[in-house]
Order: C-alpha cells, then sequence, then structure tokens
C-alpha cells in the first residue's frame, strides 16, 4: 500500500534537508581539517542546490520516486574530498566521514526533545503501536497530528542515516571512520586497499544491505522507548 502523496512529500522533504545536513556537515569538517575541495564545491551550505547539482538523481529523483511509490525515501549524495589529504591525514578524514552521521543524529535528539516535550505537555500521547515515521498520537486536531507526524519522520528517518552510514562497509562513513581504532601503518595500507579496490563498493552495500535490518531494529525498539517515560515499545 502507497502512502498519500502528502505524507510521501513529507518524507521527501526531511530526506532532502536531512541528507542536505548530513554532506554539509561533512564538507565543514573536511575545510576545517585543511581539505577545501568541497568548500569550493559550494557544498559548505544548507542550500541543496550545491548538493543537487553534484547528484540530481539521488539527491531528488530516486527519493521522490521510492518515497511516493515505496513509502519511503531511498537515495545517496556525495561530498567531494582530496584522496591525498586523507592519505597524509587520515584521523581528520576519519573525523570528517563520522561528521555526517553525527549531524543526523543532532536532528534525532532535537526531535526526541520535542516529542518528550509534546508528551510532558499532554500534546502527544503514546500510539497504540510504534512505527516507523509514526510515533505519536494526539486529540488536538489536524495541526497538532501534522506537527507530530514531521517530528516522527525527523526523527526515524535520522537516525536510520545516521546508523546505515555507521556501518564499517565501504563506501559508508564507518568505513572510514574505524581507521581512528587503527595504528598508522595498518591505515595506510586499508586506505590503499580500500580505494584500490572499486568492487568493494558494490559488496559493502551489498553486506550493509543484508546486515541492516538486523542491526536497525533493536535500535529503533530502544530510541522509540525513550520517548515516552514508562512506556516501552518492542
Amino acid at each position: 500500500m502507497t502512502p498519500d502523496l502528502p505524507t510521501a512529500l513529507a518524507y521527501f522533504a526531511v530526506f532532502l534537508f536531512s541528507t542536505t545536513l548530513h554532506e554539509a556537515a561533512h564538507a565543514w569538517a573536511a575545510l576545517r581539517g585543511g581539505d577545501p575541495t568541497a568548500y569550493h564545491g559550494g557544498q559548505v551550505s544548507l542550500d541543496p542546490m550545491p548538493h543537487i547539482r553534484r547528484e540530481p538523481f539521488g539527491m531528488v529523483i530516486l527519493p521522490l520516486l521510492s518515497s511516493v511509490t515505496l513509502g519511503w525515501p531511498f537515495g545517496y549524495a556525495s561530498a567531494p574530498y582530496d584522496p591525498n589529504w586523507a592519505m597524509r591525514f587520515p584521523r581528520r578524514a576519519a573525523f570528517m566521514a563520522l561528521a555526517g552521521p553525527a549531524a543526523n543524529l543532532a536532528l534525532v535528539l532535537l526531535a526526541l526533545m520535542a516529542l518528550r516535550a509534546g508528551a510532558f505537555f499532554e500534546v502527544f500521547t503514546p500510539p497504540p503501536t510504534a512505527n516507523f515515521g509514526t510515533l505519536t498520537a494526539t486529540d488536538l486536531g489536524p495541526a497538532w497530528d501534522a506537527a507530530g507526524r514531521i517530528l516522527s519522520i525527523v526523527f526515524s528517518l535520522n537516525l536510520l542515516l545516521c546508523v546505515f552510514n555507521l556501518l564499517p562497509f565501504p563506501p559508508l562513513d564507518g568505513s572510514a571512520a574505524i581507521t581512528l581504532l587503527m595504528s598508522p601503518g595498518v591505515t595506510a595500507r586499508y586506505q590503499q586497499f580500500v580505494w584500490g579496490t572499486p568492487m568493494l563498493g558494490f559488496i559493502g552495500l551489498f553486506a550493509a544491505w543484508q546486515l541492516f535490518p538486523m542491526i536497525f531494529g533493536p535500535v529503533f525498539s530502544a530510541a522509540i522507548n525513550l520517548i515516552y517515560p514508562g512506556v516501552t515499545y518492542g
């Protein structure tokens, strides 16, 4: 069953903003670390247009179509960086990789605080069942119902983006962040292997796609149980 058009457009709008923030965080962290590549491309910005120009299919066409047909957005984006810089400063590159998921986590926490505040003031009440994108109930009319739905989507979608991108499989952000746990020599060999083996990207995405439901399910259940004190889902 496909979602209604307003819900599909809400998912797309949240995806567009969240992905823009994710990539802008990568670009800003790289600039702070000494790589201005993405900055020169205009991507240290919350304006989605520089990011859309770089990945129009992944940022607009694919997520819009999947929102309308599947009920949730699927897409991708990227921020350019200098591989030579990453080789010279692997720790800075690792923190650049972490900046994107950290931006999504910040949106999760903001949505969580808003949902908790709504529950405290009895604007939102616990729904009978909590699902991805549906974390509130209300008797205060369509405006508050829409607000609860938007907050639910922001919370759910950004939690998904954060957790998925932290998986340690190329080309996801986690595959670069794990170098923080490696010695300099191992990091250099790891980077050369990953960048020199293009097929790893396809293998990594396939592995992430297979493992993600098993990882995200418990994380999502634990996260939504933070919204309503004394109410447990899952």
